[in-house]
């Protein structure tokens, strides 16, 4: 493969690449992210792939070069393209047409369809409420409302072809860079843009380079963290899968701006299909000249390589990963020195996450004026959020910063399904917070998150209807958090098992107003006293929720009540005689023998043997089993 070495053939190869795909006389996408992967689409994209080869006008854009452009039909696997909850989906053009929930039998009347210019309206999205069909996919209300930049190639792009990358100027930012600006300039233009991390607390991205760029040191790094600890998190690994190219391109503009010729990827293992996309890229920029030695004939020499992490929360936070990166435990270690000054190896470095490095390359050619024209004055930018729990329309979220979460849940997410009211939020993930529905006004942006007791993070979002007890779900996040303590400080290490304890008492009917008095005075001990950000952020689920939702634990603690009907502990299982039919089954299903009767006669429960399982309500045929 012929090597790319300068501005002007990247240009012509761009020119190239685009005139071949304009020669697509039709293109069908097969959705192949992770979520759409686990719902059949691979079965799918092969199910299309045997139905066209016997029609010799389908070409493999692979095979596109300077002697072979021609008129042709193809199909391709794209990244996630957003709209999680509907899919295998499957994208069609020049019709501009979205079919949801594709499945292999649905396969062939597509295609068909397709070659003929017709739309299948049975399998394109239907509003929920209104029913109404919407073929063109950017006119529903769930991407009509969105805002496209980080997540502007996945889903239209082949996440596994540099050539569809390089079509839409891909590179061509890194070569700007390259050929017209010092180092000093690119970290001014971020600095200029607002840019702040995309992965935590919001940090400046320009400041943070500029640390690590005044440091004279014979080796730097610039890490990119694509760990996404999170719980229901999957922002970082969709952009992998999806353009992973713009990522690379992001690290090596990042690596010149802070003088670091050496970049590695930090990739939990569970992502097999982002570290594959992702080596694929590495390869692909390689053999084409834009990784390596003598970069465009600029003189920039810069290699990559991907470290497999194992998936620990903790190294979320900058010095465990980089610990971790170097092959020892990840924990953290007092700063300073921070890693700007000595990171990984010893040497300076800057850790990015995934989403903060994927918006670099449209702020270097778009410039700083255009990535502020979103969001808020301290907030610019756009946000991705993966937005799941009970909302109808979950799936991965691009918007500007300041968009509302009631714009978010109501008018993206298409708000709450079957009725139900609208609970809170969970924002933010484990270090993140519960929010009401008196703050669904709330603008989404890092300073007023902040105010509210909860942080963007990496941009999870899990929406709660009245259902929903929010102690449990405290609890639930504070399992996780003790569970992925490090256990190198004893506040976070000890303070969050005994948090965690309390927090079982109370959802087992067993705790008091002083227990919960304790459980406060904890939640603030670890804040103040844990070493590193993760700990420091540990109380959040459960102060945010305090804050929001007090009177819930005074049902749980005074009144012994749980008022979502959630927690076991506060059920109570009866049999209504007027229903039972006393045929025994429940009795002898019963592993605790807390069910007696005669047959033919009303079986009774003895409240103080039952443990509240539930086995009886299933084994009961005739809903005589009732929980109060």
């Amino acid at each position: 493969m012929t090597s790319i070495c300068s501005m002007v053939e990247l240009v012509e190869k761009s020119k190239l690449y685009n005139h071949a795909l304009s020669k697509q006389t039709l293109r069908i996408s097969v959705c192949a992210g992770t979520g759409c992967i686990a719902n059949g689409s691979k079965f799918v994209y092969e199910k299309f792939l045997e139905t066209a080869k016997d029609n010799k006008d389908f070409v493999d854009i692979h095979m596109l070069t300077e002697e072979s452009v021609s008129e042709g039909k193809t199909i391709v696997r794209t990244g996630c393209r957003g709209f999680c909850s509907k899919g295998p989906l499957v994208h069609i053009d020049p019709l501009n047409v979205l079919y949801t929930h594709v499945q292999p039998e649905d396969v062939t009347e597509i295609y068909e369809a397709a070659l003929d210019g017709k739309i299948i309206e049975r399998l394109v999205y239907h509003d929920p409420i209104t029913n109404e069909a919407y073929p063109n996919a950017e006119e529903s209300p769930f991407y009509k409302n969105q805002t496209s930049n980080i997540l502007l190639h996945c889903g239209k792009i082949n996440p596994e072809s540099i050539k569809e990358y390089i079509a839409d100027q891909g590179y061509f930012a890194i070569s700007k860079v390259l050929t017209e600006m010092t180092p000093e300039q690119v970290n001014n233009i971020v600095s200029a843009s607002g840019l702040r991390g995309r992965g935590g607390g919001g940090f400046p991205t320009g400041t943070k380079w500029n640390f690590a760029r005044v440091q004279k040191a014979d080796k730097k790094y610039i890490v990119c963290n694509g760990d996404e600890g999170d719980p229901g998190a999957f922002m970082n690994r969709s952009v992998l899968e999806g353009d992973p190219h713009r990522v690379v391109e992001g690290m090596m503009i990042a690596g010149y701006a802070i003088g670091a010729d050496e970049g590695v990827f930090y990739v939990r293992a569970e992502y097999p299909l982002a570290i594959e996309r992702l080596k694929i890229a590495i390869r692909e920029a390689e053999e084409n000249g834009l990784l390596g030695k003598n970069i465009l004939g600029s003189g920039f020499n810069f290699k990559l390589s991907i470290r497999e992490g194992a998936g620990a929360f903790v190294c979320g936070e900058e010095t465990a990963l980089l610990a971790s990166v170097e092959g020892k435990r990840g924990i953290p270690r007092p700063r300073p020195p921070f890693p700007a000054v000595s990171g990984l190896y010893g040497k300076p470095t800057v850790i990015n996450n995934v989403e903060t490095l994927a918006n670099l390359p449209r702020i270097i050619l778009n410039g700083p004026e255009w990535f502020r024209s979103y969001g808020t004055e301290k907030s610019p930018g756009t946000k991705t959020f993966a937005l799941t729990g009970k909302v109808r329309n979950t799936g991965l979220v691009e918007i500007p910063m300041g968009t509302t979460l009631r714009q978010l849940v109501f008018d993206i997410g298409g708000g709450i399904p079957n009725g139900k009211k609208f609970k809170a939020v969970q924002i933010g993930g484990p270090s993140g917070g519960c929010l009401p529905d008196s703050m669904l006004d709330n603008p989404l942006d890092y300073d007023s998150l902040q105010k509210a007791g909860a942080m963007i993070g990496s941009g999870g979002i899990v929406v709660m209807d009245e259902d929903n007890c929010i102690v449990e779900v405290a609890k639930f996040f504070m399992t996780f958090i003790q569970a992925e303590s490090c256990g190198k400080c004893v506040a976070c290490r000890e303070g969050t098992k005994q948090m965690l304890y309390i927090m079982e008492k109370i959802v087992n009917d067993q705790a008091t107003l002083e227990d919960l008095k304790l459980l406060e005075e904890i939640a603030h001990v670890i804040q103040d006293a844990s070493l590193c950000a993760l700990g420091k952020t540990a109380a959040n689920p459960i102060l945010s929720t305090l804050r929001y939702f007090r009177s819930e634990y005074l049902a749980h603690i005074v009144d012994h009540q749980c008022p979502a009907g959630v927690c076991n502990a506060f059920k109570k299982y009866q049999i209504n005689p007027d229903l039972c039919k006393g045929c025994g089954a429940c009795a002898k299903k019963c592993p605790v023998n807390a069910i007696s009767g005669t047959i033919k006669s009303p079986f009774t429960i003895d409240s103080a043997i039952c443990i509240r399982c539930g086995t009886c309500k299933d084994t009961c045929r005739f809903g005589a089993i009732e929980v109060r």
